[in-house]
């Protein structure tokens, strides 16, 4: 297991937090991201998304109801042969509305583990089937106030 461990105090550091660890998740990935409620997760989100050239920031919003966004972008950290990033695409869902296993097959989480996809789950530590599809998972912990300690751990491969 590889372990980097952030800090952020304010929102901004959070999403700049997000472009620091965009950088370290080569497709495919498919992570857990924890966190109780109103840690940060979705803001963290916000910076990965930036920094894949995705999305603004302002455009990323928690999937609580929707259960999915989907951002296409790409990945800059190894360029293709022309010189511009792969095409990358990022998922990010909320299980904390679902229930069981049976809902969670509707949401087709096979599709969307493809070679070029970063899928970030937030509460999918529920469920032993995505846990154990896990390779690795983003930790937010709060340690006063705004400030969060953002731990990644990704799997070694």
């Amino acid at each position: 297991m590889k372990v980097r461990e952030f800090e952020s105090h304010s929102s901004q550091e959070t999403i700049r937090v997000g472009h620091q660890i965009a950088k370290l998740l080569a497709p495919p990935k498919f992570l857990i991201l924890r966190g109780d409620l109103g840690a940060g997760k979705t803001t963290l989100v916000k910076g990965i998304a930036e920094a894949l050239h995705a999305a603004e920031p302002d455009e990323v919003t928690s999937p609580t109801f929707t259960l999915i966004h989907e951002y296409e972008g790409t990945w800059e950290e190894h360029p293709a042969k022309d010189g511009r990033g792969w095409p990358v695409m990022l998922y990010h869902l909320d299980l904390y509305r679902i229930e069981n296993e049976r809902q969670l097959d509707s949401l087709g989480l096979d599709e969307l583990s493809a070679a070029d996809s970063i899928v970030l789950v937030e509460w999918g530590e529920k469920f032993p089937s995505v846990v154990k599809r896990s390779q690795g998972e983003i930790v937010m912990t709060s340690t006063g106030g705004d400030s969060r300690k953002i731990t990644l751990a990704l799997k070694d491969e």
